[in-house]
């Protein structure tokens, strides 16, 4: 058994490079198996670029109130307590609402040593819609 406790590492901002807004991680962690996990926190308006991941994405809302979007699909609101799954290789964003931070477990599993490929921004247009 391992025990990550809390506090025992730094937080870290998300990089500019794949996040809009202000957002950081928390409790990252990578197991032997390739599954990664982190509690992603955002600020209101901070959102992730659009990406994919090979194995697809869970994420676990655990507080506020967010937004998803896959390609092609409207914007969907989610709060504290939904369950998103995102499909392999399913091009999408998430992050929190306009005006209320998010925070959520993003659970995912690498293929070939990678967990994620980002693309771009999400325009402003996309996430207003």
């Amino acid at each position: 058994m391992d025990i990550i406790r809390v506090g025992s590492q730094a937080s870290q901002q998300a990089s500019p490079d794949n996040f809009t807004g202000n957002a950081r991680v928390d409790g990252r962690f990578a197991g032997s198996g390739g599954l990664s996990a982190g509690t992603v926190t955002f600020e209101p308006g901070a959102r992730t670029d659009w990406h994919t991941h090979p194995l697809g994405q869970t994420l676990l809302v655990v507080s506020g109130f967010g937004r998803v979007q896959r390609d092609g699909g409207p914007v969907e609101e989610v709060r504290a307590g939904d369950i998103v799954f995102f499909e392999p290789n399913e091009r999408h964003w998430h992050g929190a609402a306009p005006d209320c931070a998010m925070s959520h477990v993003a659970i995912a599993e690498k293929l070939d040593g990678a967990a994620v490929t980002w693309m771009e921004k999400v325009s402003d247009v996309d996430y207003s819609s």
